[in-house]
């Protein structure tokens, strides 16, 4: 009898989890901000300390 991979399945369970948590983090920006295309660009703004629903005399480096 074959031996259950617990870790493939731990790691897919991750991994669906991840995809939902970036699925709902779309929609929530696509509601707030009337539509981001593109997801990746706002993560990588808020990780360079820009904030993209901020005004742009609040938007810049996090200091």
């Amino acid at each position: 009898m074959a031996k259950t991979n617990y870790q493939y399945e731990k790691r897919q369970r991750e991994l669906e989890k991840k995809r939902k948590a970036e699925e709902k983090a779309k929609k929530k920006a696509e509601q707030r901000g009337g539509g981001g295309a593109d997801g990746e660009a706002v993560e990588h703004a808020a990780v360079n300390g820009f904030d993209p629903g901020l005004p742009p005399e609040l938007d810049g480096p996090l200091v």
